[in-house]
C-alpha cells in the first residue's frame, strides 16, 4: 500500500468530497507528469490514485466509483474512449476539493 498513514480503520471516517479529493490529487500529478512526458512518475501517482479509488470502492460500494476508475484507467491507460481532457478530469475532483474544504472551515 502507498499510502501506509491511510488505514482501514481511518479512510472509512473521511466525508466522500475529503476522500475524492485525495484521489483527484493524485489524478492531478498523474496528468502533471504525464505532461512533463514523465512515465515513471506518472504511474506511481495513477497507481496511488488508482489505490485510493479502490479503497472508498470498498467503503462506499457505489457504482459510480466503479466506473470513474474505469474512466481513469481509460484515460491513463486505454484509449480515452470517453474523450476526456485533463482539464475536464481537474475540474470533476476540483469539485470535490473545494467542497471538503468549505466543509473543514465550517468546523
Amino acid at each position: 500500500m502507498s499510502h501506509q498513514n491511510l488505514t482501514m480503520e481511518k479512510w472509512p471516517k473521511m466525508s466522500l468530497a475529503l476522500q475524492m479529493g485525495n484521489v483527484g490529487a493524485e489524478v492531478n500529478r498523474a496528468i502533471h507528469w504525464q505532461k512533463l512526458k514523465n512515465k515513471e512518475n506518472k504511474e506511481s501517482a495513477l497507481w496511488r490514485a488508482l489505490e485510493l479509488i479502490d479503497l472508498t470502492i470498498e467503503v462506499r460500494q457505489s457504482g459510480e466509483l466503479f466506473r470513474l476508475r474505469e474512466i481513469i484507467c481509460d484515460y491513463f491507460l486505454g484509449e480515452n474512449k470517453y474523450g476526456l481532457s485533463s482539464d475536464q478530469l481537474k475540474s470533476y475532483f476540483l469539485q470535490f476539493a473545494l467542497y471538503a474544504n468549505n466543509q473543514n472551515n465550517k468546523k
